[in-house]
This record gives structure tokens, sequence and C-alpha cells, in this order.
């Protein structure tokens, strides 16, 4: 089943937001996309300011912002209102 940008977003910040800081090829590995367009996903939360860029040496590593916290809790809250919401429109 093939995935929206939105839910590769959030699994994105989901994975942030469990082992943060966390290079690159680890969550291409944990995401299951490739480099180059994980690299597009990243670069739109890096411009929306929901993850950063930390460095250790030469090494580059990925952290999710407290807005990207916000956006993936609120995300989680839709998604748990939203089988209630379909459930009472059924009725109608």
């Amino acid at each position: 089943m093939k995935r929206s940008r939105l839910e590769i977003y959030l699994e994105i910040l989901g994975i942030l937001n469990q082992t943060s800081p966390i290079k690159l090829t680890h969550i291409m590995c944990k995401v299951n996309i490739n480099c180059g367009i994980l690299k597009e996903y990243m670069n739109f939360m890096l411009k929306q300011g929901l993850i950063e860029e930390r460095t250790a040496g030469k090494r580059l590593f990925y952290a999710i912002t407290q807005k990207g916290i916000d956006v993936l809790e609120n995300f989680q809250e839709l998604k748990q209102i939203l089988p209630v919401i379909e459930l009472t429109q059924n009725r109608d």
C-alpha cells in the first residue's frame, strides 16, 4: 500500500521523536525510502521548522523541534478522533 506524503512526514517525525538526534541513513532505513526522496522531505521539514540539523564533529544529525513535536501530537489526537466522527456519519 502506497503511503501519502503526510504519512511519510508523520513517520519521520515519529522516528525523530523516539530517537533524536539520528543520522540521515538511519532515518532512510527506518522509513524505507531512497536517500534522494528522503532529502526532499527533510528539506521541507527543515524549512517548516519541524526538524533541525545538528553536527557532532563532521557528522550531521537530525532532531525534532518543539514545533515538530506539537504537530506530531496534534495529528495523533486527530487520528484518535476521526474514527468516532466516521462512526457517527455512517449512522446518519
